[in-house]
């Protein structure tokens, strides 16, 4: 399993510290924060920052969904089978058309600011900035070709195999009814629609994978550790739609966590996101019209 890309180089003009500073450094961190700091040689200061970080990115994006999902998970099965709820996705939010289209425009826009803070605090706390935090993750466009094809293979290699997860939850009665695409038709639905697609896959693959994964690291995490978290939040924002996405998507997080872990690039995985949204919001509006 591949390492992560080393965090940036800091400049620095001191030398090796010697072994007597080394020891009253090592004593000193023993006595703030216990033998765990000393033992992961992470200073306890920088572990809470990171610590703080870490809930704080979530707590604003995608945690707060994780939690959201699942009191709505409470809500339907209080309410009745889970067979019978439904999760709409890519609703109307007026039936005003122009103003429907600000509405989506600004919700895509707003989602992604996350991803900004996100990279934003994983470049300044490695003494970088927020285009060589993108680079560290792989979150660029050095390599189309390959980035492309790795990211359709994965759509096809996760999206039938969800599909079909997706049905059979549906016939044990564990999966809501899922609409994917739920505007009216005007000229501007397939371009939002893309742009929900491309909005979902930069904001998870991003957040959940590239940058959680870099912190999780950076904690000292074990590289297993971290992907089975990274894999559980993935599932837990899905839950509002049924057991059967809970787990299909901790699936997807394990293999597209395992391949960033393997590459070091979530460009992959952000092309095979988006594929497989695209494909699932532009198709059911196709066919929409014909249910």
């Amino acid at each position: 399993m591949r390492a992560y890309p080393a965090a940036m180089a800091e400049p620095s003009d001191r030398s090796e510290p010697s072994a007597s500073a080394a020891g009253r450094a090592g004593a000193g961190r023993a006595g703030a924060g216990g033998a765990d700091d000393v033992a992961t040689g992470l200073p306890p200061a920088e572990r809470s920052r990171l610590r703080l970080e870490v809930f704080l990115v979530l707590a604003l994006s995608l945690g707060a969904s994780a939690v959201y999902s699942v009191v709505s998970l409470v809500a339907a099965l209080t309410r009745g089978p889970l067979a019978e709820a439904t999760a709409t996705l890519n609703a109307s939010r007026s039936d005003r058309p122009y103003l429907d289209l600000t509405y989506q425009l600004l919700a895509n826009a707003t989602a992604l600011v996350p991803v900004v803070l996100a990279l934003a605090l994983l470049g300044w706390g490695r003494g970088g900035t927020v285009r060589s935090a993108a680079r560290s993750m792989g979150f660029d466009l050095r390599r189309p070709g390959g980035d492309a094809l790795r990211g359709l293979g994965l759509a096809a290699l996760i999206g039938v195999p969800g599909l079909g997860l997706y049905l059979a939850g549906r016939a044990l009665g564990i999966t809501a009814d899922v609409v994917p695409a739920a505007l009216d038709a005007y000229w501007w639905t397939v371009p939002v629609l893309l742009l929900a697609a491309v909005k979902n896959a930069v904001l998870e693959e991003v957040v959940v994978v590239g940058w959680l994964l870099a912190r999780l690291h950076d904690l000292r995490w074990g590289a297993v550790a971290a992907l089975v978290a990274s894999a559980l939040l993935r599932g837990s924002y899905h839950l509002y739609q049924g057991i059967g996405p809970f787990v299909g998507n901790v699936v997807m997080g394990l293999v597209l966590g395992l391949v960033h872990q393997r590459t070091g690039r979530v460009m992959p995985l952000v092309v095979a996101h988006f594929l497989i949204d695209a494909v699932a919001f532009v198709g059911y509006a196709a066919v929409r019209p014909l249910l």
